[in-house]
């Protein structure tokens, strides 16, 4: 699980700005873990404000730790600075609990080279003691290690626009396979949120293909969140695309409507909007809580009626669908969620006249009362984080 995340000069972010899923200790209930981290947690705020950057920097260090060995070696690394910051570099920090063991992942970087990379382990004395160093000292890079285990020839050589956790992976080093395979499912890539759309729609069908008691379970949801779906079937069929011969097959969704005697099938993009989104956000949600791992939502409500918003946190809520305590971070611009968390669960956002980003957690804002109406206050401007219309 997820306990904590801090970054520094991403995006419209400027200054370093920590996004904490610990909670306090007089928080409980079914949305904290016995270890008192939070399974849920909203970012709210104003359009442009930055609420997609601030969960973009978790999709941006996952990318970095597991997939940026792909990279050739003189591709500048996929990350904007703020555009009026005069320091080259940016950094980052993960603070999670994984394979029975506490972690904390630092980096820093410029767009062309990482800086410094390492990892530490929390140690019986409640110590975190580095598990490797990673370090640029103008000409290569020093490495030091304490029972990683990649060849320290081959760590000195990791390229300086990659990661030493996603390239140690390919050699099959267990601590870099473990960090480099965590189940973080997201809609957010470089540049936001992937749009809803025909091909989105096909690559959701192909998450549930992959894995029956997911489409299952799928279909069952759509049902029972009266989408007038009697079920989800998907049907391979056969595609040809522009400019080449062979066809190719690919698994599509249709929503399957009956009367009680029939049965009609359309396919699902001639379905609602709020179908189709539902079809989607499901392909991300089910399996971060299948895996116990975390979902990161750019817009949640995105096609969706607010009153979705309570069986959507719900399957986080519930140990019944979340017995792996799964956690998810999101956008939402519906203020109506204020009403389904506390406030430790919120992160507000807004952006200053100079164009930079900050946030803070609702619970950090003094004089704001457990049994205050979070929705009332915030519309009313009480917390910050609106429009200035």
């Amino acid at each position: 699980m997820l306990h904590r995340y801090t970054f520094r000069n991403f995006c419209s972010f400027e200054e370093e700005t920590l996004v904490d899923f610990q909670m306090p200790k007089t928080l409980r209930g079914p949305g904290v873990s016995e270890d008192r981290l939070s399974k849920i947690l909203a970012v709210v705020g104003a359009n442009g404000s930055g609420k997609t950057n601030l969960i973009k920097a978790l999709t941006f260090i996952n990318w970095f730790v597991s997939r940026s060995f792909r990279h050739a070696p003189e591709d500048l690394i996929p990350f904007e600075q703020h555009f009026f910051s005069t320091d080259p570099s940016s950094s980052f920090e993960v603070e999670l609990f994984v394979g029975g063991e506490t972690w904390r992942y630092v980096l820093e970087l410029t767009l062309k080279r990482v800086l410094h990379e390492a990892l530490y382990r929390l140690n019986p004395t409640n110590y975190f003691s580095y598990v490797f160093k990673r370090n640029w000292n103008g000409d290569s890079y020093d490495v030091d290690q304490q029972g990683f285990g990649m060849a320290p020839a081959e760590a000195r050589k990791v390229r300086k626009n990659a990661s030493l956790i996603s390239t140690a992976a390919q050699y099959n080093v267990p601590i870099a396979l473990m960090m480099a395979s965590l189940a973080v499912f997201s809609n957010v890539v470089q540049t936001g949120r992937v749009h809803l759309d025909f091909a989105l729609l096909l690559e959701a069908a192909e998450v549930f293909r992959r894995d029956d008691s997911l489409q299952k379970q799928m279909a069952s949801l759509l049902r029972e969140w009266d989408l007038g779906l009697s079920g989800v079937v998907l049907r391979e069929l056969e595609f040809r695309e522009s400019g080449k011969a062979e066809a190719v097959k690919r698994h599509v969704p249709f929503g399957a409507h009956s009367d009680g005697e029939h049965v009609a099938e359309r396919i699902l993009d001639s379905e609602s909007s709020g179908t189709q989104g539902a079809f989607v956000l499901l392909s991300h949600v089910l399996p971060a809580l299948a895996a116990g791992g975390v979902a990161i939502i750019d817009e949640l409500e995105a096609d969706l009626h607010p009153r979705m918003l309570t069986p959507v946190m719900d399957l986080f809520l519930s140990p019944q669908t979340n017995p792996r305590n799964a956690q998810v971070i999101f956008t939402c611009h519906a203020a109506e969620i204020l009403n389904l968390l506390q406030k430790p669960q919120v992160m507000l956002v807004e952006k200053d006249e100079r164009g930079r980003s900050e946030s803070w957690r609702l619970d950090s804002v003094q004089g704001v009362r457990k049994d205050d109406n979070l929705y009332a206050k915030y519309m009313a401007g009480a917390y910050g984080a609106v429009p200035r219309i």
